[in-house]
């Protein structure tokens, strides 16, 4: 239960009659994480009041978004929390996406339509040729002498443990812009790839040595264990060490940082060398994240909330303190369409964000951009166009 006086300070500023005094105590109120479910769910019925007043259409909107206060859904708001109480009332639009998509409040009755690209899922074998996997077929995954090394079922691969070969055999998996895929190494180590990533593994881990694996882009990794054999991840300027767990690694070209986030288990992040000795190994323990800077070249850690960084598992983008660039890239990436940004100023804006891209469209996801921070856009041959 909130007191009067906080009541007071909420509907001050609902209805616009704060005052610098009162904007710095609300602040400080919600600055306490216990405080944040009460304001939002003030705000959520003032909007919602405000639309079904506004809009006959919409008589039921109080009744259906007060059933969902108690739901929370964490969608946008900007990065810095002393605009919050500024972005609040529009911010917290971002939590009624579920309801209006179903009622069709903000998509425009003749609005056009943007068609994804349907590029294909490959795999390249170890002499060069390039297979389409049909996620709606099964296939078998032959070795050039025609020995069976695995097989393809809907979205998985998975190969078959064929035991220790001489030489180093690969192939590469390549998951384009808008699918995901999963994959079962020959050791059983099970590999989760996020959109417009792409992996490079053997058919069968040599004898003795480390297993070796090659990764772009973002990954979720559950690492058998072989006390004999460590399992190392290659991602551009980073390598990772594990020994046997379950972790989230994300390095995709336009991100300012290479990250892993430990769920489980025991992993370690160093630069990438030539050489096999490793320097400035950092360690991580489980519900830590490491981060490599590329600018910087340094490797830090933090303790993290680690379902952030799977939630792409689920169909949920999460994004935090990205730019209007990063996450426009990532939704090109998410939704295999092309965005082009002629909003420079907008570029370096930061924002938080989790976007639900299993149910949103991307129609659905510029329309709320449109409709809470007014950025104009337009869709030109199959194109969204920022200006």
């Amino acid at each position: 239960m909130i007191t009067r006086e906080e009541e007071a300070l909420i509907l001050k500023y609902l209805f616009k009659l704060s005052d610098r005094k009162d904007l710095d105590e609300l602040n400080d109120w919600i600055a306490h994480e216990k405080n944040q479910a009460a304001f939002k769910a003030y705000i959520k019925t003032h909007f919602a009041i405000s639309m079904a007043t506004n809009d006959p259409e919409l008589n039921d909107a109080k009744e259906v978004l007060l059933k969902t206060i108690r739901k929370e859904k964490n969608i946008f708001y900007r990065k810095r929390f002393s605009s919050m109480i500024k972005y609040a009332a529009i911010a917290l639009l971002f939590l009624m996406i579920g309801i209006f998509t179903r009622q069709d409040v903000f998509k425009p009755a003749s609005a056009p339509m943007i068609i994804p690209r349907e590029d294909v899922i490959t795999l390249q074998l170890s002499n060069g040729d390039i297979e389409i996997i049909n996620e709606d077929e099964a296939s078998k995954i032959i070795k050039e002498n025609g020995q069976v090394i695995g097989k393809q079922q809907g979205k998985q691969l998975v190969y078959q443990n064929i035991g220790p070969q001489t030489g180093t055999l690969t192939n590469k998996l390549n998951v384009p812009n808008g699918r995901k895929f999963n994959l079962v190494l020959s050791d059983g180590t099970k590999v989760y790839l996020n959109s417009g990533s792409s992996i490079t593994y053997p058919i069968s881990f040599e004898k003795d040595t480390t297993r070796y694996v090659s990764l772009t882009g973002e990954a979720y990794f559950e690492v058998a264990h072989d006390k004999d054999r460590l399992f190392m991840v290659n991602t551009q300027e980073v390598d990772v060490r594990v020994y046997g767990t379950q972790f989230n690694i994300s390095n995709y070209p336009e991100d300012e940082n290479a990250e892993v986030a430990l769920l489980q288990g025991s992993l370690s992040m160093a630069k990438s060398a030539a050489s096999k000795e490793i320097q400035n190994e950092l360690f991580l323990e489980p519900g830590y994240k490491g981060s490599f800077n590329k600018t910087e070249k340094d490797i830090t850690r933090e303790k993290v909330n680690t379902a952030l960084y799977t939630s792409w598992m689920t169909g949920n983008l999460v994004l935090r303190n990205e730019t209007f660039e990063n996450i426009i890239r990532k939704l090109e990436r998410h939704y295999n369409v092309t965005i082009i940004n002629n909003n420079t100023k907008l570029s370096s804006e930061r924002f938080n964000a989790t976007i639900e891209t299993n149910q949103e469209s991307i129609e659905q996801v510029f329309s709320y951009f449109k409709k809470v921070y007014n950025i104009e856009y337009r869709i030109v041959e199959n194109k969204i166009v920022i200006n």
